[in-house]
């Protein structure tokens, strides 16, 4: 099945053109000229991706994305943030916001399309397996499930992706590029600087559950680790 694309954006022109390049590509698109439209869309249709424009007329696209993570449906939906402000602390706001990328505008659509490809490659459906445990932290794969000392933890897409990398190399050190090279991709355009967000994503929702301690070690000059000698 095609996998479908939600369009966020008021400007009639760039939906023109990201429409024409989508359905090129062989995706079916679905377009929401502000937040308020949008969300109406994503709890009566099925969409696999958003395309979500910062600056929006009534709601932005910042408040669309906290929106799309709190329902539990549409939690883990992949989100491209597509923006004319591209100063790195509006990225960094952008990513923590949930956005699992962001794009600045102009930018190349060949480039755009290469991210929205491994965005829906990574969400696509987990092949049935087993489970991976570390600690106190279970990952069941199959159920696309994360629990800490028996507690749910609700992880994005991303996130989830990171996390299964360490728990599949505990105690490993690796770099911010590793783990880029690893979790996005080996061709995807992504600042290393991203992995610090998801890493402080995933950070917050592990050490959520009470009685716990963080078990991600910053190693300076090095990079990242899975280790329950962090603390």
């Amino acid at each position: 099945m095609d996998p479908t694309v939600l369009i966020v954006e008021d400007e009639a022109a760039i939906v023109t053109m990201l429409r024409y390049n989508l359905e090129r590509e062989g995706m079916q698109v679905v377009e929401a000229g502000d937040g308020d439209e949008a969300l109406k869309i994503l709890a009566e249709t099925h969409v696999d991706l958003v395309l979500l424009d910062w600056m929006l007329p009534v709601m932005s696209g910042i408040e669309v994305c906290r929106q799309i993570r709190r329902k539990p449906e549409s939690r883990d939906l992949p989100v491209i943030m597509v923006t004319a402000r591209g100063e790195e602390g509006d990225r960094i706001r952008g990513l923590d916001t949930g956005a699992d990328d962001y794009v600045t505008k102009p930018f190349a659509i060949g480039e755009l399309l290469a991210r929205i490809r491994a965005l829906l490659r990574r969400s696509g459906p987990a092949q049935p397996q087993g489970q991976l445990i570390y600690s106190d932290i279970e990952m069941d794969l199959a159920a696309h499930r994360v629990s800490r000392n028996g507690k749910a933890i609700h992880l994005g897409p991303t996130e989830f992706r990171l996390l299964r990398y360490f728990l599949e190399h505990p105690g490993r050190v690796f770099s911010r590029e590793q783990l880029l090279n690893a979790v996005w991709g080996p061709n995807i355009y992504v600042e290393t600087r991203t992995v610090d967000v998801h890493i402080r994503r995933l950070r917050k929702a592990l050490n959520d559950v009470k009685g716990t301690r963080d078990v991600i070690r910053t190693v300076r000059a090095a990079g990242y680790a899975l280790d329950v000698e962090a603390a």
